[in-house]
């Protein structure tokens, strides 16, 4: 994503955008100083988000810069099969739909505080209750390193090199630091609605752009036919799979997320969450869709990339556009500012649940029961801070492709859905059974994808879903649950 036009001008934006984070952590700190004393304060904003301000930190969350410089190459070198990234956003609102209301109410009723939080209240299992939290922390801890990883490559690109690679990551990690520990939650998202309106500007002026320069999708479509017609063709029988496998993997594994539920705590009200989420299904046509015509329009703008070269793809339009006119240079600028704003969004979120999950869920639970919610709140900060430096460590030369990291995550991240999920509906739902599914699909999952084994073209993370279920149900079915047990998911979930 190098800009050729972007060093003094880009150095400028980030620096602009770095003082704004920061005076927004720090206005938010003075406005509410009594945020470090609270856990429902700190991480959850004090339940108060509204509808705006609540979409737009679900929007931050759930589209990260990395979709609009990593979504467009793909759709130029695969063609309208990619069409399906659309869908990806689509499940993933369905997916939210299915459970987030009942959980709010439930979150609301027992003051929950984190994913975990429900887990260990459902089903009062310490075994239950430490492999979530490994799972969901392994899962944060790798989609953190993916955002560090971005963070660098962008603010190289943007500023022509000027700002190398690891100074840019080192940057914007202590200023995403500083202003997360000052404001928790509501520095958070705020920042995260200033970043989600900029990458909405930018996108919509990168494609209108495109529109006006290198034509439609009908432009695109004449160079496929010429030049590679597979690439206006339907996927193949294992194409199918693949896809609807990827679509399943992403849209679970999103919506479960453990920032993304934390975001369905911190609502004002219940119709405030159906508000944002009302918002929210529009978003995939809004972005990924926009996105997606970008790449089949780079077709003709920029026919016969390589592979290497296409990955490139977003800067080199951005490039073209930028010396046409004065007001798409700057928007470009301000395009790709905003890019590398979405991925610090995502990552300060990713690291307040983190902490949350340190703090309350293994500190306050197994370490010190007795502690004070300030010291809860203190202690999540420092392993947090730990967490990211080492996460730095390892992305100052970065282990493998963002892709690869990407996926990895989801592949375990979703082993947590069945305790999530089906613990809200099913009150005969044996926790020995829910352990043993949870590790049981953790393990196989983990085997397939170290093997690089993907049978039928279906994702390991989704096998080991359907062993994990499979034991959870039938386990369910075959021990039946104490009468106790029963009595108790009675009480929390209201349900016969």
């Amino acid at each position: 994503m190098e800009l050729a036009f972007g060093g003094a001008a880009g150095i400028a934006v980030l620096l602009a955008y770095g003082g704004l984070m920061l005076a927004v952590g720090l206005i938010t700190y003075l406005r509410n100083r009594h945020i470090h004393e609270s856990l429902d304060e700190y991480y959850l904003g004090g339940r108060g988000l509204g509808v705006m301000v609540l979409f737009f930190t679900f929007f931050a969350t759930q589209y990260s810069g990395n979709t609009v410089i990593g979504y467009p190459p793909t759709a130029y070198r695969i063609g309208y099969q990619y069409l399906v990234s659309v869908p990806f956003f689509i499940c993933i609102i369905a997916v939210y739909l299915f459970f987030a209301p009942r959980l709010y109410a439930l979150g609301r009723r027992f003051s929950l505080l984190t994913p975990v939080d429900w887990i260990d209240m459902r089903f009062r299992s310490r075994a239950v209750t430490i492999l979530a939290s490994i799972l969901m922390l392994y899962a944060l801890g790798n989609y953190l390193l993916e955002q560090f990883v971005a963070i660098g490559q962008g603010v190289s690109g943007l500023t022509g090199g000027t700002i190398p690679y690891q100074v840019g990551v080192v940057f914007f990690i202590v200023i995403m630091v500083a202003y997360s520990w000052l404001g928790g939650m509501r520095s958070v998202a705020y920042t995260d609605t200033i970043q989600g309106i900029a990458l909405l500007f930018g996108v919509f002026m990168l494609l209108l752009g495109s529109l006006i320069y290198f034509g439609g999708p009908g432009t695109a479509a004449e160079v496929m036919r010429r030049e590679a017609p597979d690439k206006l063709g339907a996927p193949d029988a294992a194409g199918v799979a693949h896809w609807f496998s990827l679509i399943a993997l992403v849209g679970i594994g999103a919506a479960v997320y453990p920032h993304a539920v934390q975001r369905i705590f911190s609502a004002r009200s219940e119709a405030t969450l159906k508000r944002s989420f009302i918002r929210m299904a529009f978003m995939p046509f809004a972005t990924a869709a926009v996105v997606f015509f970008v790449g089949i329009i780079g077709i003709a703008a920029f026919p016969g990339l390589s592979t290497g070269e296409s990955e490139q793809l977003v800067g080199r339009i951005a490039n073209a556009l930028a010396t046409r006119h004065v007001v798409f240079y700057w928007a470009m600028v301000l395009l790709f500012g905003g890019v590398i704003a979405a991925i610090v969004s995502t990552a300060d979120s990713v690291l307040l649940t983190f902490s949350s999950i340190v703090s309350n869920d293994l500190y306050g639970r197994f370490v010190d029961r007795d502690a004070s919610e300030h010291r809860k709140i203190r202690v999540g900060k420092l392993v947090g801070l730990a967490a990211v430096v080492v996460l730095v460590i390892i992305a100052w030369y970065p282990p493998g492709t963002l892709y690869r990291i990407f996926v990895l995550k989801f592949e375990l991240l979703i082993q947590a859905a069945p305790a999530l999920i089906l613990g809200l509906y099913w009150v005969r739902l044996n926790t020995r059974a829910v352990f043993a599914g949870m590790l049981a699909g953790t393990l196989l999952a983990s085997a397939m994808t170290f093997a690089d084994w993907t049978p039928l073209g279906v994702f390991s993370g989704l096998w080991g879903l359907l062993l994990n279920l499979a034991i959870c149900v039938l386990g369910s079915l075959l021990l039946g649950v104490k009468r106790a047990d029963e009595a108790h998911a009675v009480e929390v979930i209201g349900m016969r």
